[in-house]
């Protein structure tokens, strides 16, 4: 176990569970609603289901498993003490859940009224949330990289959801501002400022403790923060300004640092010290594969423009970065967070250690490498079914398919905890 993990301050384990066990089931309905609606919809962007199945991995899935994954991660492994983690899950996880609801409900229907009101549920939310965590971030006297880049992430987080908060009112009341390039900004702050700023921050941590590789170059660490943040400033400033040819330049960058971290930790798990595959490093695998194809297909649009001419080859990267980076990172994530929490909590009951079971018995090891090999066919599927419509069905049941499994194994997870909890206590009690 890694050194500087700080026990002591964790936070109940009901506080991360809720927001784990919410995230999968968004992924079933972004699968469910993919085969409903048929391919057709996945020539642009911009139709009202793919601005659904979008919202419903970013603000359902990722937002709800990111928070939690915060709570967690913030007390134990850099010291912050979050304020009354509890109360605040307890406000947060719901209230998100309610805005992710209605907001992918206000953009499938066109419905004005349901956009308008998950707005201010959005600010209340991520508003309270980033409140307490930024004061636990700022008040721990803990440094380093992983401290500074979940700071940053923090601050992309806000500026995303009041961006999108600007984009909701504006395609409710109509109001007079200019939709694709605010879109566009919206989106580069939400996947390069918040999603991967923060998977950086983490794996800066538990890519060596879990993993078993060499830690990432220091130089890397103190880098990748500032200029991923310094691409995204660059790429959202020729927008605004409404300079499309300098814009789709500036995505050159961008492209540059999403692949310096893909490439930077595949390297590390190729020369780590243990080769033994798990779930974990197997999602990680494809999560930097995708971005790596992400980072290729972006840079390939800034230099040939004519590429991103086809509204679908827009479409192709979100289903590298959505399915293919965040939804594979995360399960991964999942998978070491969730026995993790458990054998945190049961070695707290105040039984011998050796009673308190190994990680690995709170999810079955074939449950998970199952549940990735049925991720890996959903997204090979959804990828193809970009230029394949006839795919995407049976791409959309696949997708639902393997994140109600991921669900399913969370359950598990938590009812093992459970039965581990009940013995131990009747252990403790009958000795």
């Amino acid at each position: 176990m890694h050194p500087n993990l700080s026990f002591e301050q964790a936070p109940p384990i009901s506080v991360p569970y809720r927001f784990l066990l919410a995230a999968p089931w968004f992924g079933v309905l972004a699968g469910f609603l993919l085969a409903w609606v048929g391919g057709d919809v996945l020539e642009s962007r911009w139709t009202p289901e793919v601005l659904a199945l979008v919202h419903l991995i970013a603000v359902g899935f990722m937002l709800q498993a990111m928070s939690g994954a915060m709570f967690q991660f913030i007390p134990v492994a850099v010291g912050g003490n979050v304020w009354r983690p509890l109360l605040v899950a307890n406000v947060v996880q719901p209230t998100l859940l309610v805005a992710a609801v209605l907001l992918v409900a206000g953009l499938l229907f066109s419905a004005p009224a349901l956009l308008s009101a998950a707005v201010p549920l959005f600010l209340c939310g991520v508003g309270v949330f980033a409140v307490v965590v930024m004061l636990a971030l700022w008040r721990t006297p803990a440094t380093g990289m992983t401290l500074w880049t979940m700071r940053l992430a923090l601050a992309g987080l806000v500026l995303t959801v009041l961006l999108g908060a600007l984009l909701a009112e504006t395609l409710a009341r109509g109001l007079a501002l200019p939709l694709i390039p605010l879109t566009n900004v919206h989106l580069a702050w939400g996947l390069g400022a918040w999603a991967l700023m923060l998977v950086g921050a983490v794996s800066y941590f538990v890519v060596p403790m879990f993993q078993l590789t060499h830690p990432y170059p220091s130089w890397f660490a103190r880098g990748f923060g500032p200029l991923l943040l310094l691409a995204v400033l660059i790429w959202s400033g020729f927008w605004l300004l409404d300079d499309k040819s300098l814009a789709q330049a500036a995505g050159l960058p961008l492209a540059v640092v999403c692949a310096a971290f893909g490439g930077t930790t595949l390297w590390l798990q190729y020369t780590r010290r243990r080769k033994i595959d798990d779930a974990t490093s197997l999602n990680f695998r494809v999560a930097m594969i995708a971005l790596l194809a992400f980072a290729l297909s972006a840079a390939s649009m800034a230099v040939w423009p004519q590429l991103a001419d086809d509204p679908r080859a827009v479409v192709w990267l979100g289903m590298l970065v959505f399915p293919g980076v965040f939804v594979s990172t995360i399960s991964g994530m999942t998978y070491k967070i969730t026995p993790f929490l458990n054998w945190l909590h049961l070695q707290r009951l105040g039984a011998p250690i050796s009673a308190v079971p190994n990680m690995k018995k709170m999810i079955p090891g074939d449950a998970m490498t199952g549940q990735f090999r049925l991720h890996l066919l959903a997204l090979t599927l959804l990828l193809a079914a970009v230029w394949l419509p006839a795919l995407a069905r049976p791409a959309g049941l696949a997708f639902a398919a393997s994140c109600a499994w991921l669900g399913a194994n969370v359950i598990q997870a938590l009812k093992n905890y459970h039965r581990f909890r009940d013995q131990i206590r009747a252990s403790v009690l009958h000795h």
